[in-house]
Parts: structure tokens; sequence; C-alpha cells
């Protein structure tokens, strides 16, 4: 017959065996869960990036499916095709910068974000990082809104416009002139 403190070693092995096996678990479940995380944020991202491609260009505010509903009563009154507002907007154009092109050769959302990273640079602040520019833009200050401008600043950088002294700051290249002026 086996003794009593036999039989306590024999359970207390199988409680450590579960312990383990749990703890193993929750591990793999925890690993997963920062998977499941990560993909929820990029979806998320994703998701808010097509909405922007998508929102109308009419600046009225007017659904573009009401627009498509009026275009043809408007056709007639006029005797001509009304605009109607594109669903999807065209990829914005950055030129490579060259020696005498203006910022009015980009598009607003690049001039912007040249503009403040020109003025940081003149008042002697430094390089501004995607969180400053998007504070400073009125955005909220959440993951999809910095890496949206942290692209566009990459492009400038990418075209010649930027330059990126350091990881994620962003300042005007040397001979990029101001907003109207060419170089």
């Amino acid at each position: 017959m086996p003794s009593v403190v036999g039989l306590l070693e024999q359970r207390e092995l199988g409680a450590r065996r579960r312990v383990d096996e749990l703890r193993e678990e929750a591990d793999r479940i925890q690993a997963e869960l920062a998977v499941a995380e990560r993909e929820w944020k990029e979806w998320a991202i994703a998701r808010s990036k097509v909405g922007e491609v998508l929102a109308p260009a009419d600046e009225t505010g007017q659904d573009p499916a009401a627009a498509d509903r009026t275009a043809p009563a408007a056709e007639e009154q006029t005797g001509r095709t009304p605009q109607v507002p594109q669903a999807a907007r065209p990829k914005s154009q950055v030129p490579v910068w060259r020696q005498g092109l203006a910022w009015s050769a980009l598009p607003v959302d690049y001039q912007r974000i040249l503009q403040v990273a020109a003025d940081r640079a003149r008042l002697g602040q430094g390089p501004v990082t995607c969180q400053e520019l998007a504070a400073e833009f009125g955005m909220d200050v959440v993951p999809a809104r910095v890496e949206a401008l942290r692209s566009k600043a990459k492009r400038l950088v990418a075209r010649g416009w930027a330059v990126e002294p350091a990881p994620g700051r962003f300042t005007p290249a040397r001979g990029v002139a101001g907003p109207g002026d060419g170089s």
C-alpha cells in the first residue's frame, strides 16, 4: 500500500504539470492575442485610408449618390453635362524636386507639411515629427493619422523636397524655396 506522503507527492506532481500546461496555453493565447490586435489595428488603418480615398471630392457636403440622381435634371435644364464628383480621388502626384520648382507644384497636404517643417527650421526648433504635424493640423494624434502623415513626409523625402536627419523627423531639403518662390 502506498504511503500518504507518496500519494501527496503524486498529486502535487499532477497539479504542477497541470499548472505548467495552463501557463503554456496562456502564453500561446497571449501571443495569438498580440498578433490579432496588430492585425485589427492594420485593418482599422486600411479602412480609414479607404474611407479617405472614397470620400466625395465635392466640398459642398452633397452626397455623391444624390448628385447622381439630380444630374439628368440639371443636364436637361442647362443643356450641358454637369460635373459629378468622382467616387475615388486620383492619387496625389508629388513631382521630383528640381532647381526652380515652387511648392505650388505640390498637392496642398504636402505644402502644409513643408510649411510646418520650414517654420520650425526657421525658428530653430529642429525637425518636425509626424505626431507634431498631426497636432498642428488639428487631427487626432492616433496611429492611423500619424502613419498617413508619415507616408506623405516619406514621399517628400523620396522626391527630394525634404530630408529625414533622424528617423521620424523631417525638415525641408537644402535649396527648397518657400511656398510661392522658385529656388
